[in-house]
């Protein structure tokens, strides 16, 4: 006798469900969408309204005294030869230099030593030291006068460039202090361990670990006090009353009489104030880029 066994037919397979259409893109950005004329347009604006100020500077230390002309030929550079030479703007561009200089050096140090100290150790009133640095910043350079004023007349600083070196540093120290901390957090704290476990004290693990790794945010703050006090007018016009003392804002003040101006040698001015400007920015930029994307992580 013969048994059949019944099979059970397999299920037919479900169909399959079509995948969602997919954009054409998804990795474009949204701007990269929009024809160029929306992009360039607004920026040559932008260029226009930033160049044209700079060439009617230059164009006015150019052309001749007296001359209309919207180019500047014939060109002549006797604004500034007077400015240079009859206007002392010798004398305050070392000035201005030196002042520069001097507070770039100091900020810098003593923001390094002072970020140090907030990135690294906790104390009982990090909190409210911190607070005090930030509140600093809203306090104008004006309501300083009369308090250092009296602080620099009592140490016989009156009319010395060292007057205006301190009060810049101590200007531009708040914000400088809280940036290098910001830049000495993004170091990994597991590198100055390393280097204290292979004999290393603080200050050579310091030099020789994270000094190097800052060079970015110092090449910042360094530039921004350079530039901060290159263009500083108040504290100058102040502090220093002796013309062979006073510094390149000052000098152009000076240009500017009751009743006349010379525009020739104010712009000439202009522009011997703001070349050593834009060749420091136009040197650091790489750095300072870099420096501003490092403080903005948090590390």
């Amino acid at each position: 006798m013969s048994t059949k066994v019944a099979t059970k037919a397999a299920p037919a397979p479900a169909p399959a469900t079509p995948e969602p259409p997919r954009p054409a893109s998804t990795s474009r950005r949204a701007w990269d969408e929009a024809p160029r004329w929306q992009i360039y347009l607004p920026l040559g604006i932008y260029l226009v309204f930033t160049l044209i100020p700079f060439y009617w500077i230059l164009l006015f230390s150019l052309r001749p005294a007296g001359s209309t002309s919207l180019v500047p030929w014939p060109m002549t550079f006797d604004h500034f030869e007077k400015v240079w030479t009859e206007r002392s703007f010798g004398v305050y561009f070392q000035n201005s230099v030196l002042v520069g200089v001097a507070t770039l050096v100091m900020t810098t140090l003593v923001a390094l030593a002072g970020g140090y100290a907030l990135a690294r150790f906790d104390f009982k009133v990090k909190q409210l030291f911190m607070l005090a640095l930030l509140c600093s910043q809203f306090v104008p350079g004006a309501l300083l006068l009369v308090p250092l004023f009296e602080i620099f007349a009592e140490l016989q600083m009156i009319n010395s460039l060292g007057s205006v070196i301190i009060a810049e540093t101590v200007f531009q120290l708040p914000l400088s202090m809280i940036l290098i901390s910001n830049f000495i957090k993004n170091v990994p704290y597991s590198l100055e361990e390393a280097a204290w476990v292979d004999g290393c004290n603080r200050f050579k693990a310091f030099r020789i670990v994270v000094l190097p790794l800052l060079r970015p945010g110092l090449i910042a703050v360094g530039s921004f006090a350079f530039v901060h006090s290159w263009n500083h007018f108040l504290f100058a016009l102040m502090f220093l009353n002796n013309q062979h003392k006073q510094t390149i804002p000052v000098g152009l003040n000076t240009l500017m009489g009751a009743d006349s101006v010379d525009l020739g040698a104010l712009a000439a001015g202009g522009i011997i104030a703001a070349v050593p400007v834009v060749l420091v920015f136009a040197f650091i930029q790489k750095w300072l880029i870099t420096g501003f994307s490092a403080g903005a992580v948090k590390g």
